[in-house]
């Protein structure tokens, strides 16, 4: 009887790390290796990187430690974003062996020919320039929704961001491909799938290794909304200038396409977008908004800003909390900035102390909270879907309508990643939405 090592795996970041960690795991099941949770001695710990803000690089190093407590003999990976930015540094932290860039990542089980620790990670870094091929990516099996990789990659310049740095140029997958990846996840009975990438909207560019689009994020959209078995289809963040008024209209009228949108902003103020390099101004981000509330009034629309951008004076900060307020949209994703090494935002003048911007991403978090609270109300007394999820917290179970509303009922494990039709009563202490079963025969 053969001896099969263990493996976990351990995600930092975005739904886009998920869906790849996802498809690295599937590769060690393969190479007949057994996954374990993270919570377990394993053989092998892989940890996938992020390095959007410097909370993830701290988090890197307590996920380590973590690792070596349950099996300090344990071969530990280090893979993603951050394995790319500063691979060097990451090969110093204790107890890590072996460090992969962008495209040594999804061949990782070629570069583990024993699992005897390291005095020192090893590194099998790429150029970024060479981070030109795709490979697609979907999580299955880890939550009741898939996250699908249609696209990864950036083109554009912000100044504030590493992605480009750590992921490459823009590029998509087939869409023959992701039509297959989808049918897929749909057999597996998973009712709902999130649309991934860097910048999807972009979705196209690069599809077969050239630079013009193929295919357009409409069309992706229309095709996605044919495919048999699956139950919803949610788009992940969009850039504002290329959320176009046809997508949205599409979604609006569409079989699977939820009324949610999670859309970057950044900043209210239009000198700082400038700053940043956005490739929009405010006016067209209302534009968007306004078309979204006349074709889907009930549509959640969440919103990325960030907080404290070097020259962010008191009076931009204000500017962008008061176009907040004034905009109908649901929540908030609020970040503080975060300088990164070889960004341009690093060298700015006008540095916004750490005090300040703890202090203005408390009040947009305040907002947040507001924003939130003003939508889950304009929701009561409506009938919606709800897809629930798959923990028991305190004896309640939790789910999400599709608009996205956050919805509680008594713990019932036959309600488990099911699709039933409520009416949301009324809003509970801790935020979550009280509901009541359309059809009579489901108790809880």
């Amino acid at each position: 009887m053969t001896d099969r090592k263990k493996v976990a795996f351990y995600t930092l970041g975005c739904k886009l790390n998920f869906s790849e960690t996802s498809t690295i795991a599937r590769n060690f099941t393969e190479e007949g290796f057994d996954r374990v949770d993270f919570e377990e001695v394993a053989d092998i710990y892989v940890i996938n990187t992020c390095s959007v803000t410097e909370n993830a690089d701290k988090q890197f190093k307590q996920v380590v430690r973590k690792a070596m407590k349950l099996n300090d003999k344990a071969f530990v990976a280090a893979v993603g974003c951050y394995a790319q930015l500063k691979p060097e540094e990451l090969a110093n932290v204790d107890g890590v062996d072996l460090v992969l860039g962008a495209t040594e990542k999804f061949k990782i089980t070629d570069y583990i020919n024993d699992l005897s620790k390291n005095d020192m990670g090893e590194v099998h870094s790429c150029e970024i320039s060479e981070a030109d091929f795709y490979v697609g990516s979907y999580s299955i099996g880890d939550r009741t929704r898939a996250f699908l990789k249609v696209q990864d990659g950036c083109d554009y310049k912000c100044t504030y961001c590493t992605i480009p740095l750590a992921r490459g140029i823009s590029r998509s997958d087939a869409l023959e491909n992701v039509l297959k990846n989808a049918k897929e996840i749909s057999e597996q009975n998973i009712k709902e799938i999130v649309l991934t990438g860097v910048n999807i909207g972009d979705y196209g560019k690069g599809e077969f290794g050239n630079k013009k689009h193929e295919h357009t994020f409409l069309e992706l959209v229309q095709e996605l909304d044919k495919v048999d078995g699956i139950e919803r289809l949610r788009i992940s963040s969009i850039e504002p200038n290329l959320l176009k008024n046809e997508t949205i209209e599409f979604v609006s009228k569409s079989r699977t396409f939820v009324p949610h949108f999670h859309i970057p902003l950044q900043s209210g103020s239009n000198e700082i977008l400038k700053l940043m390099k956005r490739r929009y101004l405010r006016e067209v981000y209302t534009e968007r908004v306004n078309k979204i509330r006349e074709v889907m009034p009930h549509a959640c629309i969440g919103v990325d800003v960030i907080v404290g951008f070097p020259g962010e004076t008191d009076e931009h900060f204000l500017e962008t909390y008061h176009f907040l307020n004034d905009l109908d949209i649901s929540y908030l994703h609020v970040f503080t900035y975060s300088e990164r090494d070889n960004t341009e935002a690093a060298t700015m003048p006008g540095v916004v102390p750490a005090t300040v911007r703890a202090k203005r991403s408390k009040m947009l978090r305040g907002l947040s909270v507001k924003k939130r609270r003003a939508f889950y109300e304009s929701q009561l007394g409506s009938d919606r879907i709800v897809l629930f999820e798959s923990e028991n917290k305190e004896g309640y179970i939790h789910g999400f309508t599709e608009n996205y509303v956050k919805v509680k009922t008594p713990w019932n494990p036959e309600l488990v990643n099911t699709l039933h039709p409520i009416n949301l009563t009324k809003i509970d202490e801790d935020g979550s939405v009280r509901m009541e079963f359309m059809n009579a025969s489901i108790t809880t």
